[in-house]
């Protein structure tokens, strides 16, 4: 049995001191992640309001997520999440709610007494005052994903439920990793994250080499072509063409933010681009779909390493 929380609590999250006098009875979440945990805590009655959705929430979270109302598919207004009168919001990227936050700063949020909290997963080794998705300054780890669980269940008191999600995960993850290393691959195999585009015509938005892409590459033994430290860099076509990985990755997602959220107009354009076409990966049929949250420092970012590990084991690389 874990012990149970002393209030008041005082956290450091993300470089910021927050305090709780007593478990929040009431949360709006900005970030598919920061729902999803709540949900697998068991606290979707404390949930009155989510936002940003990449992909349909979690099979085992479809009837308790129905009855909650989505803000916004995307980035809700800071007057929609204020009208919930929340006690906590729950962020996922510290660009939606942080120093420059499109929703709203933390300062906006605390100034009403409502607390905030952004996953670790997103400010722990990594510096989000770069712009765009941040930069790493170190590689991404899932304890950053387990530690936002614990404390979110510290938060809320349900300390039991968060030790028990968390062991899950672990088990979940030490398969995945074992099923990659039974895999044999080719030690020299290489390979490319696309997430998005502005447009088709424009250079994509592909995963760096420390976040959650750069982990399961990581343990398969993969090599990432783009060896920026950004999250997101934009990469030019050309580029990529030149570095000829053997293995694309795009992203499948609900969100049309970009025409490019489309992972068929991802495909489209592979197969008629007269640059992209031409890569090792397209030709052999090495394209893989993966869920876009999962791309993301998640918890299913154990559940896209168990995706890759599985479309990599039905597939040939000969040398």
């Amino acid at each position: 049995m874990a012990d149970t929380t002393s209030y008041p609590l005082t956290l450091t999250n993300c470089g910021m001191e927050v305090r709780f006098k007593s478990a929040p009875n009431s949360t709006v979440t900005v970030g598919q992640s920061a729902t999803e945990i709540l949900y697998a805590l068991g606290l979707a009655d404390r949930v009155a309001g989510t936002s940003v959705w990449f992909n349909p929430v979690l099979p085992e979270f479809s009837d308790v997520n129905a009855d909650i109302e989505r803000i916004a598919d995307n980035d809700p207004s800071f007057e929609a999440v204020v009208n919930k009168k929340p006690d906590l919001v729950a962020a996922q990227y510290e660009w939606h709610v942080g120093p420059t936050g499109s929703v709203a700063t933390r300062s906006q949020f605390h100034d009403l007494g409502i607390a905030t909290y952004i996953m670790p997963a997103d400010c722990d080794t990594k510096d989000n005052a770069t712009g765009g998705d941040g930069t790493r300054i170190a590689a991404f780890s899932t304890e950053s994903v387990y530690k936002g669980i614990n404390e979110l269940a510290t938060i809320f008191d349900v300390q039991d439920a968060g030790e028990a999600l968390v062991a899950d995960l672990e088990t979940q993850e030490a398969s995945a990793i074992a099923n990659a290393e039974s895999l044999e691959l080719p030690e020299d195999l290489s390979a490319v994250f696309w997430f998005s585009s502005p447009d088709q015509s424009v250079d994509p938005y592909v995963a760096g080499r420390l976040g959650a892409p750069g982990y399961m590459m990581d343990k398969l033994g993969i090599r990432n072509v783009i060896q920026s430290n950004e999250e997101w860099p934009v990469v030019g076509w050309e580029s990529i063409a030149q570095a000829d990985p053997d293995i694309i990755v795009v992203a499948s997602m609900d969100r049309r933010r970009y025409p490019a959220d489309d992972v068929d107009k991802k495909l489209e354009f592979l197969h008629s681009d007269p640059v992209a076409r031409e890569m090792a990966a397209v030709k052999n049929g090495h394209i893989i779909e993966m869920d876009a949250h999962a791309m993301s420092a998640t918890i299913r970012t154990i559940f896209g390493l168990e995706m890759l590990v599985d479309a990599l084991s039905t597939m040939s690389f000969d040398r």
